[in-house]
């Protein structure tokens, strides 16, 4: 059936194609129909003629030069050095077998593009390769080198993986699209595990599947993948809202199962993703609490990982497209658009997002082509959750660190590494800067640093306002001379020891990590201050100590039992946190246009679940439902 359809593509192709065209091959690469050609000019001038494709075929299309008149790594980079004049300031060159593209990253990408393009479209002629543009973050990225040197070696089984997903999307649905189901396999009615799975009669996609970090048991940890509809083999896709733990730290677990097909997800969140996965395989390693799956399974997942933009409708099965939207919940954080049956179905799946605009990133998008069932987040859906605005949220942070610098304490902030740690950063950057608190040492604890590296190296997800900062007012907050990377134990323990300061450490729940140990060093002394910033999971720590339990037992450095006393002040301060509250919720389900026949709330205690769904369906006439796990909901 593919072949089929890739013979007719190619047929339609070939007749759209000018003369001068020398074709190479036409080839399924995962959601895109490739065209090789042997004129790199066709190549460098390809835009309008891809457009054109793309719209008649309903396809993602890309041009590549073939192989053959690709000149070697060497005398490419030579050519490369050539073109680009000096002050680019070219920082890295490598090469993407799978894609043909020559990554060039460079201080000054705009150098390396050129006026109207011209400069990248002479690379291309001169040397086959298709420019891909990087800006050098100011930070390097461990994660993403790992995650480039995975790609880079294994560019011939990526191609593979690639090829024969493609003849899976493209053979068409062998049925009628009569009906569209959604089972609950986890995250609804609690947070925690999010996991559900869309059918249709052709499809099967995996939407999520994360881990309740706080769970005690199996049973509690992880979603439900033994519920009937599920089957590994039928499973055409994942798709990945964004890279907290909670949403993708058992997604590693399913190559281990034998799932051999794509992820999908934007960038930023296929970089935070693998860092956070990796950190959770090692703190579980050293804590002798071993995973169902290893480091050899996140590999594998990021090669069989496809990553898109905003905005960009794709094809992931026979019969259902993908399209991607800001969140405005973390770095990469997107919406899932699912458009199903050639339009006899629109899905929108929220995942967690924020709708307000944050000093990180925008508000999240409430405007799609067509929807008609929704499945949206209700961590703070409870009509009690109205949480301060930003700049009073910021205020009370700053009272309390004055205070406790005042009396010569500590401040511990137990953060997410990814988004909330990247938030304070740039608040603390600036009221520092302006002198409203004092001068202390922000220690950045756990994964910090690399997250905020991630954040350097793809900062076209940060809002305008700080790409503005960064770019063209030449400040960068979060390389500030203020911020001090831990490395290690010994420097802990001086930094405990040591001046007054302000800590930022993960786990963002205190379920593990260096937190923890922060927190047994310091809660006996009453002058110093734990703060509160994001979520935290009945069952965990922080919850316990959020709640005023003044006896915490705890191993101590020998590995005994004992009793810490909690003595210092515990403050909980709202309105750093990356979801929407109760007004916020309410009024994108207001906004949301179209507006859904349908509402589904997930990601959210029972009855926060509850009092959102009744309070949507009372205000907007819209049915609501809000299933159990193990529920499934026809919405078609």
């Amino acid at each position: 059936m593919a072949s089929n359809v890739l013979e007719e593509i190619k047929q339609k192709i070939i007749k759209k194609l000018p003369d001068e065209v020398q074709l190479a091959n036409i080839e399924f690469e995962g959601p895109e129909v490739v065209i090789y050609t042997k004129n790199p000019d066709i190549v460098a001038d390809n835009g309008d003629l891809i457009r054109n494709l793309a719209k008649e075929l309903r396809k993602r299309i890309i041009i590549r030069s073939d192989k053959s008149v690709l000149l070697p790594y060497d005398e490419t980079i030579k050519k490369v050095e050539e073109i680009v004049p000096e002050d680019a300031e070219i920082s890295n060159i490598t090469f993407d077998e799978v894609t043909n593209e020559v990554v060039i990253e460079a201080t000054k990408p705009g150098l390396v593009i050129g006026k109207y393009g011209v400069t990248s479209r002479e690379i291309v002629r001169k040397t086959g390769w298709a420019p891909k543009i990087l800006r050098t973050p100011p930070i390097r990225s461990d994660v993403i080198d790992r995650i480039r040197n995975t790609l880079m070696h294994n560019s011939k089984e990526r191609k593979k993986i690639l090829q024969t997903l493609g003849a899976r999307i493209h053979q068409g649905g062998k049925y009628p699209n009569e009906w569209t189901r959604l089972t609950a396999m986890g995250g609804f009615k609690e947070v925690g595990r999010s996991c559900m799975l869309l059918q249709t009669p052709n499809s099967r996609v995996l939407l999520d599947c994360g881990v309740n970090v706080a769970g005690q048991d199996d049973k509690t940890k992880f979603p439900m993948l033994g519920v009937p509809e599920f089957s590994i083999q039928d499973l055409d896709a994942v798709v990945v809202s964004h890279a907290h733990l909670d949403h993708c730290g058992f997604i590693p677990y399913l190559y281990h199962y034998g799932y051999e097909g794509p992820v999908y997800c934007t960038t930023a969140t296929r970089d935070l993703m693998t860092l956070l996965q990796m950190d959770y395989i090692d703190i579980a390693h050293r804590e002798n609490n071993p995973l169902p799956f290893n480091v050899k399974h996140v590999q594998k997942m990021i090669k069989h990982t496809i990553t898109l933009d905003y905005g960009v409708v794709t094809d992931i099965s026979p019969d259902i497209k993908l399209t991607l939207h800001n969140a405005g919940h973390i770095l990469g954080s997107a919406m899932c658009h699912f458009h199903i049956g050639d339009g006899a179905h629109n899905m929108l799946y929220t995942g967690d997002f924020k709708y307000e605009r944050s000093r990180l990133l925008e508000p999240a998008t409430t405007r799609f082509p067509r929807v008609e069932s929704c499945v949206m987040e209700s961590t703070y859906g409870g009509h009690e959750d109205v949480t301060p605005s930003r700049n009073n949220a910021e205020k009370e942070l700053m009272k309390t660190i004055y205070k406790t610098l005042k009396r010569g304490g500590k401040v511990l902030v137990p953060v997410f590494a990814v988004g909330r740690a990247q938030e304070l950063m740039i608040v603390l950057e600036e009221y520092m800067r302006h002198g409203m608190i004092d001068e202390v040492p922000i220690h950045l604890d756990g994964m910090i640093w690399e997250a905020t590296a991630v954040h350097t190296a793809r900062p076209e997800y940060l809002s305008k306002d700080l790409r503005d900062q960064i770019f063209h007012m030449g400040r960068n907050p979060f390389i500030s001379e203020s911020f001090n990377k831990v490395q290690n134990n010994a420097e802990r323990k001086q930094i405990v020891e040591g001046e007054p300061s302000i800590i930022l450490s993960t786990s963002g729940m205190m379920t593990g990590g260096n937190s923890v140990e922060y927190f047994k060093w310091l809660c006996e002394d009453k002058n110093n201050t734990i703060v509160f910033v994001g979520y935290q999971s009945e069952g965990s720590l922080g919850r316990k100590i959020q709640k005023g339990h003044k006896e915490i037992p705890l191993e101590d450095e020998t590995g005994k039992t004992r009793v810490f006393n909690v003595k210092m002040d515990v403050k909980t301060i709202e309105g750093f946190s990356g979801h929407s509250n109760r007004r916020q919720l309410m009024e994108f389900a207001k906004r949301l246009h179209p507006r859904p026949d349908k509402i589904i709330t997930c990601h959210g205690d029972p009855y926060k679940t509850v009092d959102l769904a009744s309070s949507i369906h009372r205000s907007y006439k819209v049915e609501t439902k809000t299933p159990l796990i193990l529920e499934a909901t026809r919405l078609q």
